[in-house]
C-alpha cells in the first residue's frame, strides 16, 4: 500500500481535525488563554493524530501484504476468500461478501467447463476409436488386393491413422498418467514398431532406413514413446529431400540413454528452432504448402515432460536430429545391474 495514496485518502479526516483546531483556537483565545498555552494543546493534538494515522497506515499495510503474500501462493487466486479471516469493519465485510459471490461463481464456472471438456474428451475418444474400425477394414482389403492403387491407398490410410492419432493422443494429453505404463521396453523394438506403422508412406517415398544396433532398454510406456517417433518419422517423410534418409542410432551417457533419430531432410531455420514446440507454430516451412499443423512436436514435448524424457532438436538449415533422451535413475540402474 503506498503511502501517498493513503494519506489522499486521509485527506478529508485530516482536514476535520484541522477545522476542530481552528474553532479549539478561536474558543481558547476568546477565554483569554496565551498563546503558548494554545501551540501546547496544538502539538499534542498534532502528536496524537499523526500517531493513530501512521499506526492505522503500517497495521493496514501489513494486513494487506499478507493478503498479496497468500494470494500470490494460491494457484487458484479466486479462492483467496476461503483463507481470508472475516474482515471487521462494515465496509470491508461488503468487499468480503462480493469476493465470496465471485468465488462462487467462478466455481460454477470452472465446474461447468470441466464437464464440458470431459463429454467433449470422452466423444473425441469414442469417435477416434469408432472411425478406426473402418480405417483398418480398408487396409485389409487393400493388403488382400494388391495393386499399385491398393499401395497408394494405404500410404494415405496410414496418414489418415496418424492424424486419427494425433487427435486421440492430443485428447488424453492432459491426463497421461491414467493412461501410461512404465515398464522396461526394449527400444530396438519400439523402433522397429514405429517404421513398421509408417511401411507404406516410407515406401512410397522411397526412404531409406539405416538403423545402428540399438540393444538398449529403458523404463518408459512403449506406446507413448511409439506414437512420439511416429510424429518424427511423419515429419520426416513431409519434409523429406530427393533421396530421403533416416538414421536411428543409440548411445549411453553417464545418466541415461540418448535415442537419436536423423533425416537428410530440408531442415528447421534458425530463426525457428526457439519455437517449434510452440503449439500451432508451422514456421517458415509449415507455410510453403506441407499441410502443416504446428501440432506434432507440441505433443511429443508435452509427452516427454509427462514421461520424463528429455527431447532437443539439432538442425542446421538441411538435415534435422532429434534426441530423445532417456534417464537412468540409481533405482533404475541398480535392477538392470
Amino acid at each position: 500500500m503506498s503511502g501517498k495514496l493513503y494519506l489522499k485518502n486521509q485527506v478529508p479526516a485530516i482536514l476535520v481535525n484541522l477545522m476542530g483546531m481552528l474553532a479549539l483556537a478561536l474558543f481558547l483565545f476568546a477565554n483569554g488563554n496565551q498563546f503558548q498555552t494554545v501551540l501546547f494543546i496544538f502539538t499534542v493534538w498534532f502528536i496524537i493524530l499523526t500517531t493513530c494515522l501512521s499506526v492505522v497506515y503500517y497495521a493496514r499495510k501489513r494486513y494487506l501484504n499478507q493478503l498479496l503474500d497468500m494470494a500470490e501462493q494460491l494457484e487458484e487466486r479466486y479462492l483467496i476468500p476461503e483463507i481470508m479471516t472475516i474482515p471487521r469493519k462494515a465496509d470491508e465485510q461488503v468487499f468480503y461478501q462480493i469476493m465470496k459471490m465471485a468465488e462462487k461463481s467462478m466455481l460454477e464456472k470452472i465446474g461447468a467447463i470441466q464437464n464440458e471438456r470431459k463429454e467433449y474428451k470422452e466423444y473425441i475418444e469414442q469417435w477416434i476409436h469408432e472411425v478406426k474400425t473402418p480405417i483398418t477394414a480398408m487396409k485389409l482389403l487393400c493388403e488382400n488386393n494388391r495393386s499399385s492403387f491398393a499401395r497408394e491407398m494405404l500410404a494415405e490410410l496410414e496418414n489418415i491413422n496418424q492424424y486419427t492419432e494425433q487427435a486421440l493422443y492430443y485428447a488424453r494429453s492432459e491426463h497421461t498418467e491414467k493412461d501410461y505404463s512404465v515398464r522396461e521396453t526394449d527400444l530396438c523394438d519400439v523402433v522397429h514398431s514405429a517404421i513398421a506403422d509408417n511401411k507404406y508412406l516410407l515406401r512410397q517415398s522411397n526412404m531409406t532406413i539405416t538403423i545402428n544396433v540399438i540393444n538398449n532398454r529403458v523404463y518408459t510406456d512403449d506406446k507413448w514413446v511409439r506414437f512420439i517417433l511416429n510424429q518424427i518419422i511423419g515429419n520426416a517423410i513431409k519434409y523429406r529431400a530427393e533421396k530421403p534418409a533416416l538414421h536411428f542410432s543409440a548411445v549411453k551417457t553417464n545418466d541415461g540413454i540418448v535415442l537419436s533419430v536423423s533425416d537428410n531432410g530440408i531442415g528447421i531455420p534458425q530463426s525457428d528452432l526457439p519455437r517449434i514446440f510452440e503449439k500451432g507454430f508451422t514456421g517458415r516451412n509449415g507455410r510453403i504448402g506441407k499441410n502443416s499443423t504446428g501440432i506434432g512436436l507440441y505433443l511429443c514435448k508435452r509427452l516427454c515432460d509427462k514421461l520424463g524424457i528429455g527431447l532437443a532438436v539439432h538442425s542446421e538449415n538441411k538435415g534435422t536430429a532429434i534426441m530423445l533422451s532417456f534417464q537412468l535413475n540409481d533405482f533404475v540402474t541398480g535392477v538392470q545391474g
